[in-house]
């Protein structure tokens, strides 16, 4: 099984408001803990950056300009409560997207079974026309429309394990039917959406959890919905919006799954990926913000990556 991991340097230089959660020292733990003897078989490639023309397969030119026009050249701009630019990071959202493109390619092309993205900012929360939740843009669903575009693939899933919802991809996708969107997270939670009665085309598939649902209520989640809609869906790419943020030690959620979860989930989907799509599966890093937590999980998923 060839795996492959992409970052890049840029990715430290989008920078945050002070306490902010998602911060560079995010990437800065994964990085030190995928430098553990047991990934020396890892792939490691600098994310090469993105074309901009592929924004526009998920959002409006309106929306690109607007986050254009965001990025200040000196210090911090605000773009909602929660959500901001610094100088570097138009052109770290880019290479994010141009990892998580270059990931499909190289997944289509057998350079490798599947591929880890470290990359910041994250994207589940773009929405077409609207940035928020630490999201300038929809890495996610540009990596599917590009895989649909330049594969000609029929059927891309994309499993969102983050603990926050991912309203960004759902609304992007809700009235395709080509691309299916499945979610576990918690429920109530920020940003509000993801009940289970939103089906958008019948291709949305939500799994709300309680707080302090545990382990054992995520895998029945996972078993009962999400597995059983993949399997009837037979993808040809799987896309893991992969946040870590439903880690016990996290300190923005209450799921309380530990890194066997993640290992667990990780197996479950490459299962999958080996059944219907060539093992095509790429993961791209969404939340997680426990140092600590993040660094043993994501370890733990691409270990599980690596094994086949």
């Amino acid at each position: 099984m060839v795996t492959r991991l992409y970052s890049h340097p840029i990715y430290l230089e989008h920078l945050t408001p002070a306490g902010h959660p998602e911060r560079p020292d995010r990437l800065r733990a994964i990085a030190r803990a995928l430098e553990d003897e047991a990934f020396a078989a890892l792939e490691r490639v600098e994310a090469p950056e993105g074309d901009e023309a592929t924004i526009l397969y998920a959002h409006p030119e309106r929306h690109v300009e607007k986050i254009r026009a965001a990025i200040p050249e000196e210090g911090i701009r605000g773009i909602d409560a929660d959500t901001s630019a610094s100088p570097k990071s138009w052109q770290a959202a880019l290479t994010a997207i141009g990892a998580a493109n270059a990931a499909v390619d190289d997944v289509f092309s057998g350079k490798a079974d599947n591929v880890f993205v470290a990359a910041r900012p994250p994207g589940h929360h773009a929405e077409k026309t609207t940035a928020m939740g630490f999201c300038l843009f929809n890495n996610a669903a540009i990596a599917a429309r590009y895989a649909q575009k330049k594969y000609g693939a029929e059927r891309v899933a994309i499993v969102d394990w983050d603990v926050h919802h991912g309203n960004g991809t759902q609304d992007i996708f809700w009235d395709d039917p080509s691309v299916l969107f499945c979610s576990t997270h918690q429920m109530p939670l920020y940003p509000g959406t993801g009940a289970k009665d939103e089906t958008g085309a019948g291709n949305i598939v939500n799994a709300p959890l309680s707080p302090q649902s545990g382990s054992e209520l995520f895998r029945e989640a996972m078993r009962s919905r999400v597995l059983p809609a993949l399997d009837d869906f037979a993808p040809d790419l799987i896309i893991i919006s992969a946040g870590f943020d439903a880690h016990h030690r996290d300190p923005l959620a209450e799921i309380n799954l530990d890194e066997g979860d993640f290992d667990w989930a990780t197996g479950q989907l490459m299962d999958r990926a080996a059944r219907h799509c060539g093992n095509r599966l790429v993961s791209l890093l969404e939340g997680g913000y426990d140092l600590q937590g993040l660094s043993f999980s994501v370890a733990a998923h691409v270990k599980r990556l690596m094994k086949g």
